[in-house]
């Protein structure tokens, strides 16, 4: 099994986003998350690590974006933190307003739309990202317990051969 924490280090160039779908990958596959999650999960991870690298690092190859995994009681929590001057998250214009004259803010609206809960430390440098999966992982679990139980029993086992 994964460990409760796990951290990768990020060159801020575009071509590391390869390695967040790996990331991502992993840690679904381990946490039997399902498509509508990973690709909330994914998405949302994408485009913050993404906005951590353009607007955070400014594109500076020799500055790095920290992502962290933690499971907690709560759900899935990512971390991603950049090293760059942070900004202010109330600046953001609403990207829903037609009225706006510059289109910002758009992939923090998207992670919001994707995550159950986002928040933002260390002056805008961190961005915290929450999925509360606890739901998926117990109704798996006893879904998988059931099945053992099933098959470990032989009456059900000879039953379930002549269904066939």
């Amino acid at each position: 099994m994964l460990s409760e924490k796990i951290h990768l280090i990020l060159s801020s160039v575009p071509e590391s986003l390869h390695q967040v779908e790996k990331f991502v990958e992993d840690i679904c596959d381990e946490y039997n998350i399902n498509n509508t999650y990973f690709g909330n999960i994914l998405i949302a991870l994408t485009e913050a690590v993404e906005n951590a690298i353009t607007h955070g690092n400014k594109n500076n190859s020799s500055k790095q974006v920290s992502l962290v995994f933690v499971s907690k009681p709560e759900g899935l929590s990512f971390s991603i933190t950049d090293e760059g001057d942070g900004f202010d998250i109330y600046s953001i214009s609403d990207p829903t307003d037609i009225n706006q004259e510059e289109l910002k803010g758009r992939g923090i609206f998207l992670i919001k739309s994707l995550a159950d809960e986002l928040h933002y430390f260390n002056n805008g440098k961190t961005v915290e990202i929450i999925f509360k999966i606890s739901s998926i992982n117990n109704e798996t679990a006893s879904e998988r317990i059931n099945l053992l139980k099933k098959y470990s029993n032989p009456k059900e086992i000879n039953s379930l051969n002549n269904r066939k």
